[in-house]
């Protein structure tokens, strides 16, 4: 009883003595600023993304908290068109900057190449350079050596078709993202930043469509920022959002990229190497979460983006980070373009924004819109057409870590039905 009667008498008490004060009138909310993001924004989403600002921005008075929302962007083909690790790769080899493995081995690359890709490297650059010195990728008397390296990194294969990797976590890691910073062993960071910066020169300078010669093919020349996703980001930061990129090209080249975005290279998560005492990369790649630095199984790709995002962004360390966080310790926003991007996009807590690239799992669960927070947009250049089939949802849309394919499931573990592409 004493319970049941205290707050009554304190609130009695209070009102006596005259302490108890008349409620303040409550504040008029105030809009964050428009996003002025233009056309090209599908059907409702750019109310829906004013809305996400409205709520978490500090200029509402009523925002819970005083930390900073904080909303994470993919990068190739989210925020840009076209991939900005490719355009590394091909002026990689167009200028002769990839060096000979030790002792001219391949496999001390990637531990995932398989021996026909490595026995294939090895035919194809074969004495070409000293192990440690530049391979003359650019010149036509090292053009074989730049095929094979661009279609092992492109394709996953070798030239001749046979399988290029094997035996690693699909969940996890991709090698052939993976593969990109490894082969720019024995430069520095400063140096990597130097080729991407010249990379980005050529590719935005470049019209639209445009393709480059690398060793005996061509491959595509040119990048766009998307304006819809740059004015966004820039409306997010505005609102005081705290917005962060997480992409699986290598660090110091999306560094360089999101200067444009003005994002600084704190707020960049991409693939890191192990380095030197001298600063130079090696082939070893950091570590997240239970994974040890070298062990080159967690990047940041589908779970290791999480486990990234979680450790740079929120402070877990340790095998937690692999984990899904409280509400309070996830983004409020995030925008992806491909299954690689599954896991950051599902731990959102609030809005989900899928550019559609027809990509299976990730347009299962975007259209299957089962809590209501994903949106969908066409690509903003360049959009894919529609889909004919419907996206294989209920049999083959998920690829577990393994590499099996299977049914993708709902968090209740419930099967997605198969998907009609709608969005296009």
């Amino acid at each position: 009883m004493q319970r049941k009667w205290a707050a009554p008498l304190a609130l009695l008490a209070a009102t006596a003595s005259g302490l108890l004060l008349a409620p303040p009138a409550q504040a008029a909310h105030t809009p964050c600023a428009p996003v002025t993001i233009g056309s090209g924004w599908y059907g409702d989403n750019q109310a829906r993304l004013q809305q996400l600002i409205d709520r978490y921005g500090s200029c509402n008075p009523h925002r819970s908290g005083r930390t900073k929302p904080v909303a994470v962007f993919d990068w190739d083909n989210t925020v840009v068109k076209n991939d900005v690790g490719d355009a590394t790769m091909f002026w990689l080899l167009r200028s002769g900057r990839i060096r000979q493995p030790a002792a001219g081995d391949w496999s001390t690359t990637s531990r995932f190449l398989t021996p026909a890709a490595t026995g294939a490297l090895a035919q194809a650059c074969g004495t070409l350079a000293r192990p440690g010195a530049p391979l003359p990728t650019g010149t036509p008397a090292g053009a074989a050596c730049a095929d094979e390296i661009n279609t092992v990194y492109g394709t996953a294969a070798t030239r001749t078709g046979a399988a290029a990797f094997a035996g690693w976590d699909h969940r996890t890691t991709e090698p052939s993202y993976a593969w990109l910073p490894q082969l720019m062993q024995g430069w520095t960071a400063r140096e990597v930043r130097g080729f991407a910066a010249a990379a980005r020169t050529e590719n935005l300078a470049a019209p639209v469509g445009a393709v480059q010669q690398v060793g005996t093919g061509t491959a595509t020349g040119w990048v766009r920022y998307y304006d819809q996703q740059k004015d966004l980001i820039k409306g997010l930061q505005k609102a005081g959002f705290d917005v962060w990129i997480s992409s699986a090209s290598p660090q110091p080249v999306v560094e360089v990229w999101a200067q444009g975005v003005g994002i600084k290279a704190d707020h960049v998560i991409g693939i890191r190497n192990t380095t030197t005492r001298g600063g130079k990369f090696t082939t070893h790649l950091q570590g997240c979460g239970s994974v040890r630095d070298g062990a080159d199984t967690m990047i940041t790709y589908i779970d290791g983006k999480r486990c990234w995002i979680n450790k740079e962004v929120f402070g877990v360390r340790g095998a937690a980070a692999e984990k899904i966080q409280p509400a309070g310790r996830r983004q409020v926003f995030a925008a992806g373009d491909s299954d690689t991007d599954i896991s950051f996009l599902r731990d959102a807590t609030a809005l989900r924004l899928v550019v559609n690239r027809n990509k299976n799992e990730l347009m299962c669960r975007a259209y299957d819109n089962s809590d209501g927070r994903w949106i969908v947009n066409p690509m903003f250049i360049e959009p894919k057409k529609r889909k004919s089939d419907p996206y294989p949802c209920a049999t083959s849309g998920y690829v577990d870590h393994d590499g099996t394919k299977g049914p993708v499931l709902r968090g209740d573990r419930s099967v997605v039905p198969d998907q009609t592409d709608s969005v296009y």
